[in-house]
């Protein structure tokens, strides 16, 4: 649905809601108009992630450190996987913190139409501007787990076990095409969601399953050539590579991987973008 003005003189209407005319319709002019809807959202997402609890934010510190000495005692020790020589702690919370944002923008957005069906059917609004407020709020808790991940950076900087390099500045680059793969695939689900139930089971495993088809517990160069090419299919995993590259010199980086990953989030968005026009129009009679 798309906001028309018409003049007041032609009618005592000073808007008419009128069906889009074009599945690649964004509206970009239209959600920025509705930018206070999406502060509510993300506060509203924020707060009532960690209402009546009892450590709140807290436990976007444990949780990285929990999984850190699980991954540590077990991938490390146990079955003594290569961290390419950077120190385990900081291998595999490296990993973890951007693997989380991804994991739970693509979590969150995967559920737009079930979660917000009540709202969607009352009220009107760009409704683009709910997946869109998933992806910004979990981007406090990346900054939360972020700074727990640079503090422990920081302290192997200071021994000189790693040497952080000019790619660290492609940050913002990384977190945009994690955000858009993960807002494209996440709408691509929801929008399926709400006719085939059966891949909200999915994916509750089915991001868990991609977990370990990316190099989050192991580098790309502990991999046997046999199947390193399907690691590298994967769009994320370039992405994570270039993440630890860039603030340990060790690792892996391909810009070509990194384009890859762009070209990749880009149609992934466009053809979220159309089927979440397609199913919009008549999700209330499906969910």
């Amino acid at each position: 649905m798309s906001t028309t003005d018409v003049n007041s003189d032609s009618s005592n209407w000073t808007e008419i809601i009128t069906p889009k005319r074009s599945l690649f319709h964004i509206g970009l002019k239209e959600i920025w108009h509705y930018r206070d809807l999406i502060r509510i959202f993300v506060k509203r997402d924020i707060v009532s992630s960690y209402k009546q609890t009892v450590l709140g934010p807290i436990w976007l510190f444990l949780g990285p450190v929990f999984t850190t000495f699980i991954y540590i005692f077990v991938f490390n020790n146990i079955a003594s996987i290569s961290t390419d020589d950077i120190p385990a702690p900081l291998f595999y919370l490296a990993g973890i913190t951007i693997w989380n944002y991804f994991q739970s923008c693509l979590g969150g957005t995967s559920s737009t139409f079930t979660s917000n069906a009540a709202i969607f059917g009352k009220v009107y609004f760009p409704r683009l501007v709910s997946p869109i407020a998933t992806v910004i709020s979990n981007l406090y808790r990346f900054f939360i787990q972020l700074a727990l991940f640079l503090c422990c950076w920081a302290y192997y900087s200071s021994q000189d076990m790693v040497h952080p390099n000019k790619y660290l500045l492609l940050l913002p680059v990384i977190l945009l095409l994690m955000g858009m793969m993960a807002l494209g695939l996440g709408i691509i689900i929801s929008s399926l969601t709400t006719k085939y139930r059966d891949l909200t089971f999915f994916i509750s495993f089915g991001v868990t399953l991609l977990m370990y088809a990316t190099p989050v517990i192991y580098p790309v160069s502990a991999i046997p050539a046999t199947y390193k090419k399907f690691i590298l299919y994967n769009p994320v995993s370039p992405l994570i590579e270039a993440f630890r590259f860039g603030f340990t010199g060790s690792g892996t980086l391909s810009l070509a991987g990194i384009g890859y990953s762009s070209i990749f989030a880009l149609l992934t968005l466009i053809i979220g973008i159309v089927l979440f026009n397609r199913i919009e129009k008549n999700f209330a009679d499906t969910v």
